[in-house]
């Protein structure tokens, strides 16, 4: 993943509060901020659908879209390989299902997506350290 793609992607995210935190992060920690903000929009609107706020609900499932193209976009393919095509072929899949969900107004496939993008963040999570020595930074 590039870093000026995975800065590009991260400004469809931020807001003011986070703005200092994302100017500080590494590469790696900018990763994790746009997967955590996709689960943090798929769990906001999972609460707005069950609370029949339709708008709101399509609001924040077009923000985790947003967010998870965002991840879709900033994969280096050609360092990459077979890892960072089937990531591009998972954040295509889970696109899709957020876009269902949206039309179906149906709570499981939120949830699916929420463990689909859980085992990603899980598994980049654990090379948290490796990448803070390879980059100088503490780990996050």
């Amino acid at each position: 993943m590039s870093y000026s793609n995975a800065r590009a992607a991260l400004n469809k995210y931020k807001s003011v509060n986070a703005h200092s935190m994302v100017e500080a992060a590494s590469p790696h920690r900018l990763i994790q901020m746009l997967m955590e903000g996709a689960l943090e929009k798929i769990n906001v609107a999972r609460a707005h659908m069950l609370s029949s706020q339709l708008g709101e609900k399509a609001q924040n499932i077009t923000w985790a879209i947003s967010i998870i193209d965002g991840l879709r976009i900033s994969l280096d393919k050609e360092q990459g390989g077979d890892i960072a095509q089937n990531l591009e072929d998972l954040y295509d899949y889970m696109v899709r299902q957020l876009i269902q969900a949206n039309l179906k107004n149906e709570p499981a496939i939120l949830d699916e997506v929420t463990d689909l993008l859980l085992q990603i963040k899980t598994a980049w999570d654990a090379i948290a350290p490796e990448a803070a020595r390879s980059s100088g930074q503490p780990a996050a």
